[in-house]
């Protein structure tokens, strides 16, 4: 499993009331990793949080990491 598809897995679980239902599916580009997010539909809502604000801290998070690593990487939260 690739760091990155490791650290959302991590955060969204420290989120989430059902951490055994958090899948994270990893489509690597050329330039580009797309991280998809998928949790419980009960669980949705603690991952994107109030106006979103919690989705993009995880994707700013994200973003340092991949840049770390001099990738790109674009988290989408799947229902």
């Amino acid at each position: 499993m690739s760091e990155l598809k490791e650290l959302v897995a991590v955060m969204a679980r420290a989120l989430v009331d059902s951490p055994d239902n958090v899948q994270v599916f990893e489509t690597a580009g050329e330039q580009t990793t797309v991280l998809e997010l998928k949790v419980a539909k009960d669980d949705l809502g603690k991952v994107i949080g109030k106006q979103g604000k919690t989705a993009r801290a995880m994707r700013t998070v994200l973003s340092a990491a991949a840049t770390k690593l001099r990738k790109r990487s674009i988290l989408e939260i799947v229902d």
